[in-house]
């Protein structure tokens, strides 16, 4: 009887909760890092979600949006901001806006959600990632590496030397790169950095790379790079190299190969925690950060043909490799 009890009551909070929720305005800051087509994915899904969310409950995010471009000086602003704003959680898309929103919340606790942090537990954004510990929670995207350079040898397994292309200052970089670094030693598979820290530098790196005739280029969920892709792609291509990356996005941009998480799907799940905090009073302490299936490997059919290889053979030899396989052509954003 006193389990029933409890349970009854632990209902009535729930359902009073939800009564008062209705009709409120909750304020929701977003700072994006950088403009590319993996990034604004999320912002759009976590935006159209939480619309969705709003007519469903009865209630209002009141969304600010900003950009910050990679700029730590203008992202501090856009914080500051937001705070200033009176927000009741802030959203930071990728790693250094997740960092400094940690920072810059630690005396008000501020309710911050994060969305495409590849590694939260190695940059100490949180204690554990199925108990965060303090006001801090969110999305990741974290990348099964091995799983893409299984592709490589999927389509070549002759391949002898990989390029590894990548910003050294990225923190979504730094534990995919030493991964593969780790599984091509294994395999005795030469590999050579090819990095740069702006689009200037990234088309440099993807010359030197394409000179050198690597027999296929590496890489991860790297904000940089991915920024840089409609600007390399079509060197790699001319040059045969097959450029393999952590995300669709990456394909939709050029690339021969996007393996990994559904940003869109990424989105979604990112606004249903805002709600979860905002709307249902979950806490970011003991809200799991989520993770993602990264079985889905997305091919550029338009670099495809480009590269001489014939989309059913390379499906074929992926196939085993992948809970699924999508095509798209090069474009700037996803429709």
């Amino acid at each position: 009887m006193k389990k029933i009890i409890c349970t009854v009551v632990a209902l009535c909070m729930l359902l009073g909760m939800a009564a008062m929720a209705e009709g409120t305005t909750y304020k929701v800051g977003i700072c994006n890092y950088v403009d590319h087509a993996s990034l604004n994915q999320i912002v759009d899904n976590v935006q159209a979600r939480l619309a969705a969310i709003g007519e469903e409950k009865g209630v209002t995010f009141d969304v600010q949006y900003d950009n910050c471009n990679a700029d730590a000086s203008v992202m501090s602003q856009i914080i500051a901001d937001f705070i200033a704003d009176g927000v009741d959680l802030m959203v930071g898309v990728a790693t250094p806006v997740a960092m400094q929103m940690q920072s810059a919340t630690e005396d008000n606790q501020i309710p911050v959600v994060f969305a495409a942090v590849s590694d939260p537990m190695a940059v100490e954004l949180v204690a554990a990632m199925d108990a965060p510990g303090a006001n801090i929670t969110g999305t990741s995207d974290f990348l099964n590496t091995n799983a893409v350079l299984d592709l490589i040898f999927a389509a070549n397994p002759e391949a002898k030397t990989i390029g590894l292309l990548y910003d050294v200052g990225q923190d979504a970089s730094t534990t995919p790169i030493a991964a593969a670094k780790e599984y091509l030693d294994a395999k005795g598979v030469a590999y050579k950095d090819y990095t740069g820290t702006n689009t200037s530098e990234v088309i440099m790196a993807a010359q030197a790379a394409a000179a050198d005739q690597v027999d296929a280029v590496f890489t991860p969920t790297d904000n940089t790079v991915m920024a840089a892709e409609l600007s390399i792609y079509e060197t790699l291509s001319e040059a045969g190299i097959p450029h393999y990356t952590g995300a669709d996005s990456f394909a939709l941009n050029g690339a021969f190969v996007g393996y990994g998480v559904d940003y869109a799907n990424l989105g979604v799940e990112t606004a249903n925690m805002i709600a979860e905090i905002l709307v249902d009073g979950a806490s970011p302490a003991e809200t799991a950060v989520k993770t993602f299936d990264n079985g889905t490997a997305t091919i550029n059919t338009e670099t495809c043909a480009a590269l001489g290889l014939e989309l059913d053979a390379v499906s074929a030899a992926f196939e085993p490799f992948c809970t699924s396989i999508l095509t798209v052509e090069t474009a700037e954003e996803f429709e």
